[in-house]
């Protein structure tokens, strides 16, 4: 019994680095260089976005053009900005995950002070054609800050 629980939570292990590798780390990368397309490259083209502050839910097209626009006004501005996530619910299983967690991204504004905001996330993924896609991604501020953000557990 003990042989079986230590398979299982091995294969859990797999999935979440095959996540990382597959889905967070390209999103972040994109995320900080404002590559749109890279970004994007990691949602499935049935995406759902939801901004819950905004009570508003995106289309991939939508949420593409919105991140498009985004991405251009940071390049114009030379804003550089830093995404990191924490997380504090992981499952996987049979081509479907389910993540929980927090984000931080930091950017200097024109004046040169450092500004950091918080959110929490929810993300559905499923796999498609063999790779990680994310399905569904919710986030709001929700009283989030650095307390909680560093009391959530780190990718790896």
């Amino acid at each position: 019994m003990i042989l079986i629980f230590q398979n299982s939570f091995a294969q859990k292990d797999s999935l979440q680095i095959e996540i990382n590798e597959q889905v967070w780390k390209p999103f972040i990368k994109a995320f900080n260089q404002a590559d749109t397309d890279a970004f994007m490259a990691v949602h499935s083209k049935e995406l759902h976005r939801v901004l819950q502050d905004s009570k508003v839910i995106q289309s991939y097209a939508d949420y593409y053009l919105s991140n498009k626009r985004g991405d251009e006004r940071a390049k114009q501005n030379n804003r550089k900005r830093n995404l990191e996530l924490r997380f504090t619910q992981r499952i996987a299983s049979k081509g479907r995950a389910f993540e929980v967690g927090y984000f931080k991204t930091s950017s200097i504004s024109t004046d040169g002070k450092m500004h950091h905001f918080y959110g929490k996330f929810h993300v559905l993924l499923r796999k498609e054609a063999g790779k990680w896609m994310i399905l569904m991604d919710a986030d709001a501020s929700e009283k989030t800050d650095e307390t909680i953000f560093d009391a959530a557990a780190p990718m790896e």
